[in-house]
């Protein structure tokens, strides 16, 4: 997938389906170490010595969802961040409704480390710019703290791709952190059961989202390079 889209670098986001056993995920990043990171997903009991293999293997971040299960959810949210902070690693925010980031955001801030919030924090078209979750974000992102990922849209948009629909919240984030802005495919796409996503097209998006080639530049280049230690 990555050679026909073109993509020379990628980070592969642990699935939930494997929970907090992350050999499968090592093992697909140490197949490439030179074009491959890695998020894991880790638990309050995942002993300090796995933490520091994954690190050492190009992993900087773990991820709690209150959506898909495997994954620990926002009840663990302190216990696990501590764990990984010493690392510096990030902590990855998967929520199902944007409302959920606004009860977070405080929680989150607090912890003194990195945050990505995946898929705009899931803030559906009709939602609006000035629902709370997505002001939620707003404010997270002005601290320099936090980062989003352009991920997963046709799960929020009522469009097919290039799901306009979702370009004001876009056009918000542009404006608020352009060095804060990531982008991902959402591929192999699981959970999917309507039509199945082409990924061409959602890289092809990308470029109506962002017209301004150098901004797009960050967001698929210098970005994440930053956050994931390429």
């Amino acid at each position: 997938m990555l050679d026909v889209l073109t993509v020379d670098r990628a980070v592969i986001v642990h699935s939930s389906a494997y929970g907090t056993n992350t050999s499968a995920t090592l093992a697909a990043v140490k197949s490439d170490p030179k074009r491959l990171r890695g998020v894991a997903v880790t638990g309050p009991d995942t002993p300090t010595a796995e933490i520091k293999e994954l690190d050492n293997n190009g992993f900087s971040g773990s991820r709690l969802s209150s959506v898909v299960k495997g994954t620990p959810g926002f009840e663990a949210l302190e216990a696990i961040a501590t764990k990984i902070k010493p690392f510096d690693w990030h902590i990855a925010v998967h929520v199902n409704q944007s409302i959920e980031l606004s009860e977070l955001a405080p929680r989150l801030l607090k912890l003194g480390m990195a945050v990505v919030i995946d898929h705009i924090a899931r803030v559906r078209s009709f939602e609006g710019v000035k629902c709370p979750g997505f002001i939620s974000l707003l404010k997270m992102l002005e601290t320099g703290r936090c980062w989003v990922k352009l991920s997963a849209l046709h799960r929020c948009s009522n469009e097919e791709y290039p799901c306009t629909d979702m370009k004001p919240f876009i056009d918000q984030l542009l404006n608020v952190a352009p060095n804060r802005i990531l982008w991902g495919s959402d591929w192999p796409h699981v959970n999917q059961f309507d039509k199945m996503q082409n990924d061409g097209d959602i890289l092809d998006a990308l470029k109506v989202w962002v017209p301004d080639e150098a901004i797009r530049n960050k967001i698929l280049v210098d970005n994440p390079a930053q956050l994931y230690r390429f």
